[in-house]
């Protein structure tokens, strides 16, 4: 596949990160399956994605498809795309233990070899919503989705960047980053490339791309949540400030 730069540094990033990330990660994500961000809020009580059943969905950035494989046991037709064929290998070593088969498609985000208008629902949870350039990815998502289909997307929030040093594991009480003009997040020493945009440019692209905007749920985390991905100082902050949200948008009728 033809990527562009970022997108072939984050394909290295993942494919090296993979196994390590599927040990230390994948345990709490196959334990809740569908759920939202670094707390695993559970889908079933957030409802971001409506009755699943019988819709054909596709997961941006699925890794080992924990979100897929709960949806097609609640009745969906996901489709599973990421850009590392690491993290597809362990896509469907989870498919054969859980019994089910769906397609997954070695791609990336920004450019989806599939026809326009072919999912009913497409989302990820801190997946390729995060490593792709989202003028790249919102227009593809709307090409993808059919009128009055749902994209919906977790990401850290804008909030939470600019309280988030180069190199810290988590954000501080106090502003680090610019605000005004972010789109290419400043993880320091790491390899990969994340991408943000402040709220007002979200909004505006979402408008481009023909998407309205239905909700931003602010995640957060109950007060004795854990987490495998961050510490209990991260949720006492994220008790107090929107660490993550969930940008939940609908294709506007072609």
């Amino acid at each position: 596949m033809k990527l562009t730069d970022h997108a072939a540094r984050n394909r290295a990033f993942w494919n090296e990160l993979s196994d390590g990330y599927q040990a230390e990660q994948g345990p709490q994500l196959a334990v809740h399956g569908a759920a939202w961000g670094v707390w695993q809020i559970p889908e079933a009580e957030l409802r971001v994605l409506g009755d699943v059943a019988g819709r054909d969905v596709l997961e941006l950035g699925c890794g080992a498809a924990q979100w897929s494989i709960t949806l097609a046991g609640w009745g969906a037709r996901p489709v599973g795309l990421d850009i590392s064929e690491r993290q597809l290998d362990h896509a469907r070593r989870g498919m054969a233990a859980a019994a089910v088969s769906f397609p997954l498609l070695h791609a990336s985000a920004e450019a989806v070899p599939l026809p326009d208008a072919s999912f009913d629902i497409v989302f990820c949870d801190h997946g390729a919503m995060v490593f792709g350039d989202p003028a790249r990815t919102v227009p593809e998502a709307a090409r993808l989705l059919r009128d009055g289909g749902i994209l919906a997307f977790s990401m850290y929030t804008p909030f939470a960047e600019v309280c988030w040093p180069p190199d810290a594991d988590e954000p501080a009480e106090r502003l680090a980053n610019d605000y005004f003009g972010m789109r290419v997040v400043d993880v320091g020493a790491s390899q990969h490339v994340e991408f943000q945009l402040p709220y007002g440019e979200w909004i505006r692209l979402f408008a481009a791309s023909a998407l309205e905007v239905i909700d931003l749920v602010e995640l957060r985390p109950r007060p004795d949540a854990e987490s495998t991905y961050r510490s209990a100082d991260a949720r006492e902050w994220a008790r107090r400030w929107p660490l993550e949200h969930i940008w939940k948008v609908r294709r506007r009728p072609r």
